[in-house]
């Protein structure tokens, strides 16, 4: 059996550096998933815009008022450009929002869209 080293003792020069090499070979796929992480994030917030949106402006046109304009109130500012609202069949409103990339000002190309419907009121 070899003898031991005793404690305290220098590693061996060849391993000097090692975990500095280590960091920085281990950054880029730590930013990597965070960066994932975040556009995850990001889609499931858009996603969650997108259904509310598309709830208030519903409401809105069950009792006469501007889809259009109520979709565009429920939703925050950097989700607005690029927003879309369609009647669909019957009395659904569909809203389409443009999906942000990692930035809520960058914008990607995939759009999130959702639908909600409400009977009209009135005698």
């Amino acid at each position: 059996m070899p003898p031991r080293a005793p404690l305290g003792s220098r590693p061996i020069r060849s391993e000097l550096g090692q975990a500095s090499v280590e960091l920085v070979a281990v950054v880029p796929f730590v930013l990597l998933c965070a960066a994932i992480a975040w556009q995850l994030a990001l889609a499931g917030q858009t996603t969650w815009l997108c259904a509310n949106a598309a709830r208030v402006a519903a409401r809105a046109q069950a009792v006469g008022r501007d889809a259009r304009a109520a979709a565009r109130s429920a939703l925050p500012e950097p989700f607005r450009r690029g927003l879309e609202v369609s009647h669909t069949r019957g009395d659904a409103v569909r809203v389409r929002v443009q999906m942000p990339f990692l930035l809520k000002t960058w914008r990607t190309p995939i759009r999130v869209s959702a639908s909600a419907g409400l009977p009209r009121g009135g005698p």
